[in-house]
């Protein structure tokens, strides 16, 4: 059976539930007892295990399946959750991220997931070794868990004499004990270490068995169950004297429990009500799923952009039917146009819809990024996301990713400050991060508060003079807005020491020159020890956009509306001179004016008209007036790239053809703006 046709749904899915796996795990870390989470992680996973095997890919569907078993075992209470045994559990969802990218690629999805798995291994056995004390604790419940799975086939006779010898005052100790690597005599260490014990007491049972025991088929780990008077400290002590000991643990065994255990093992309830539950939410996910799959289809995005590029073709031919229609001033025919441009509108509209994807898809790496960050950078983070269902364009979405990652790194590393430093600053211990979207007019805004540190003013200014940017002169007369940019600077940097965090050469010039080539903005606000606010203004869409034609002597030129404020006509005697350039009193603010016919080296006449036609632009708080010989209209264009061969024409963003035909250059009015 030919798989290859399917391989494009198994990737999608697999994402959907590494992402699911990634939330709940997430969710497990702050509600640890919450079974029900659990499960859903395991049913996720399993989900992906059964789709991985079908496929072919075993070594997916191992891994997948080492982290069922562990999953399984915190389901059925064997093993208890900490936040080491979650790290390893998301090495093993990174891992697996890792392999279905590969497969993505073209690839066989194989990766060495030898140490991973190890570990998982480790933690199912109950060997996994935690570094901190609470996962000591959690290591020597691990232990114990371990040592009561050893004696679940304990008999009735076994189970009585237990009974009776605790009746009579003795203790029922379960004792772990661990040879150390390097021991050469096991069978010979086994015999002293029993030999202790029944000095103080009766040996009831072992695991692995006192045959096995003394024909050295064991690790280097065995478990015994103990009746005796001794104390567990006094036991443990007792077996330490003995050399080539690596670890002795001894607890008294909850006779009570077992047997509890036992009866319900062979006498099984009715499904406990989280067990209900899991079960009722499988139905009704799995009664939703099958509502929803009949109402939704998937389709490759490359379909959707081949569409979307039959339509531009449609927009450039909608055009040049309205240009023809006006020049014959035919009425049948000017009702046909209008009629087919209303129609095209409505087209145009679901097409884009169609592309448009949830910020939802970007934002959702992020917990777990800036979980992983806190941890590495020894801080306390809160993330808020809000707006996350916000929509944005396929081909945005697809930029924004790295950009915003940066910026999060930059939070943590530079803004959000370590714990004590924030006592001392009179914070909260915890910082905040919060990551907004929403939608605003034809732009959607995505903003990245931090309560840290903020952007120091002096530091800046000092750094930005010494890097030769601003005189200091300069220095003096700038807003904090000014400074605030200077970081965005290429090369620009106020950290004493780079670190792994944020200091990988790429500085937040990259992320300001992505975001413009998106046709995006970014503005910065900050207060010292206050925090920061990055906010990123991006378009809707980039393919079809809005635009006033203007016409300097025989070409045509696209702005884009979006950075337009206003249009006007001033008088040749209006424009003033100030520091050499030529500028406008536009509603009490000074305006420098920019010439196009200058910038883009278009010959003149002699001739010069005493009234110029401006158009008012802006690039966050700045402004600047584009002069043009005159003011054709709006019009919806099909912006095309310059394509390989015309990279970096200064102020030019690509171009569209007209309905004319002719081709009219898209002004880039940020490169304009100084």
């Amino acid at each position: 059976m030919d798989m290859n046709q399917y391989i494009d749904v198994f990737i999608d899915e697999s994402k959907e539930n590494l992402q699911s796996m990634n939330d709940l795990l997430l969710e497990l870390e702050k509600s640890p007892t919450d079974l029900d989470i659990v499960g859903e992680i395991f049913r996720a996973a399993h989900t992906l295990k059964g789709m991985s095997a079908t496929m072919g890919f075993q070594d997916l569907a191992n891994l997948t399946h080492k982290m069922e078993n562990v999953l399984d075992g915190v389901r059925n209470q064997q093993i208890v959750v900490t936040s080491d045994i979650l790290d390893v559990v998301f090495e093993s969802v990174d891992d697996l991220e890792a392999m279905i990218q590969d497969i993505a690629s073209g690839g066989n999805g194989k990766r060495d997931v030898s140490l991973v798995v190890h570990k998982l291994q480790d933690i199912e056995e109950g060997r996994y070794i935690a570094n901190n004390s609470q996962n000591e604790v959690a290591a020597a419940t691990q232990v114990h868990t371990k040592v009561e799975n050893s004696f679940k086939r304990l008999d009735e006779f076994e189970l009585s004499v237990l009974e009776e010898s605790r009746e009579q005052g003795y203790q029922n100790l379960y004792v772990y004990v661990q040879l150390r690597n390097d021991c050469l005599l096991k069978a010979a260490r086994v015999y002293m270490v029993f030999d202790v014990l029944e000095q103080i007491g009766e040996i009831i049972k072992s695991n692995p068995s006192v045959e096995a025991l003394e024909e050295e088929q064991f690790d280097y780990e065995f478990t015994v169950l103990l009746v005796t008077k001794e104390t567990p400290e006094d036991v443990k002590q007792r077996i330490l004297k003995v050399s080539e000991i690596d670890k002795v643990e001894v607890e008294i065994f909850n006779q009570d429990s077992f047997s509890k255990q036992k009866e319900e093992q062979f006498n099984p309830k009715e499904p406990s009500s989280s067990s209900g539950k899991d079960k009722e939410s499988t139905e009704k996910s799995s009664t939703q799923k099958s509502q929803t799959t009949g109402k939704t289809i998937r389709v490759n995005i490359d379909r959707l952009d081949v569409l979307m590029n039959l339509f531009e073709e449609l927009v450039i031919d909608r055009g040049r039917l309205e240009q023809i229609s006006n020049e014959l001033e035919h009425q049948g025919l000017h009702e046909t146009v209008e009629r087919m441009s209303r129609i095209s509108g409505d087209l145009q509209s679901i097409i884009l819809n169609m592309r448009m994807v949830p910020v939802d898809q970007v934002f959702n790496r992020f917990p777990r990024m800036v979980r992983q960050l806190a941890k590495d950078l020894h801080k306390q983070v809160n993330l808020e996301i809000s707006g996350a269902e916000t929509e944005l364009d396929r081909t945005v979405i697809d930029e924004i990713g790295d950009p915003l990652v940066h910026l999060i790194r930059n939070a943590l590393d530079h803004g959000i400050e370590l714990p004590e430093e924030r006592s001392r600053k009179g914070k909260l211990e915890e910082g905040m991060l919060s990551l907004r979207a929403y939608h605003s007019g034809n732009h959607v805004f995505i903003e990245i508060e931090d309560d840290g540190a903020g952007i120091n003013r002096e530091k800046v200014v000092q750094k930005a003079i010494h890097n030769g940017l601003v005189s200091k002169e300069q220095a003096q007369s700038l807003s904090d807005s000014q400074i605030n940019e200077l970081i965005m600077e290429s090369g620009f940097s106020t950290a004493e020491k780079i670190s792994d965090v944020s200091g990988r050469g790429v500085g937040l010039d990259v992320v300001k020159n992505t975001i413009e080539s998106l046709g995006g903005s970014i503005f910065i606000e900050s207060k010292l020890d206050k925090g920061s606010l990055f906010s990123i203004q991006l378009p809707l869409t980039l393919s079809i956009i809005s635009v006033m034609l203007v016409e300097i002597q025989e070409e045509k030129f696209a702005i884009p509306l979006s950075s337009i404020i206003e249009t006007a006509i001033v008088k040749k005697e209006e424009i003033m001179s100030a520091h050499h350039k030529k500028v406008i009193d536009f509603r009490g603010k000074v305006v420098p004016l920019v010439f196009l016919k200058d910038v883009f080296d278009i010959p003149t006449g002699d001739s010069e008209d005493s009234f110029f036609s401006i158009v008012i632009v802006r690039k966050g708080d700045k402004m600047a007036g584009l002069v043009v010989d005159s003011l054709i209209g709006q019009q919806e264009i099909v912006l095309k790239s310059l394509g390989n061969y015309l990279t970096n024409v200064f102020a030019i963003s690509g171009a569209t053809i007209l309905g004319d035909g002719q081709v009219a250059l898209i002004i880039d009015s940020n490169a304009l703006i100084k």
